[in-house]
């Protein structure tokens, strides 16, 4: 199935010069009924240590079975550009990035992954993840 010109009609960012942004920016899943996983990955994620300034660097993978949309990935790497300067535990930006996808994408699954490089001779990985419950009633 080809792309619509309905599927771009929400995108601002696509094909456009951009500035970092907390925007992501979806477009529909025209296969709904199938569970298929899509996944994004980064090695260019960066952020500040929130008590000395300095930076840290991440790879940023996400994991994802989408239901109604899909993310744009555009508005993704201006999303993830937003943390540049800002200062954040890596426990807290990946829980903020799982929940900030949540909110746009409403997937039947999700999984977040930031891989931090070493620093103080200790490396850290998050993974953040989230599953839809079960929307089937229970027999008693």
């Amino acid at each position: 199935m080809p792309t619509s010109k309905s599927d771009l009609a929400n995108l601002t960012l696509l094909g456009r010069q951009a500035q970092p942004s907390k925007k992501l920016e979806v477009f529909p899943n025209r296969h709904p009924g199938r569970r298929y996983t899509v996944t994004l990955s980064t090695a260019e994620f960066t952020c500040l240590c929130p008590a000395t300034g300095q930076p840290d660097v991440a790879s940023i993978t996400i994991k994802y079975i989408p239901a109604k949309c899909i993310l744009e990935s555009k508005s993704l790497k201006l999303y993830l550009w937003s943390y540049r300067n800002e200062g954040v535990f890596h426990e807290h930006v990946i829980n903020t990035i799982c929940d900030d996808l949540l909110k746009v994408l409403d997937p039947h699954w999700i999984e977040v992954t930031g891989t931090f490089g070493v620093r103080g001779g200790i490396g850290i990985t998050v993974v953040a993840a989230h599953a839809r419950k079960s929307r089937q009633k229970i027999k008693r």
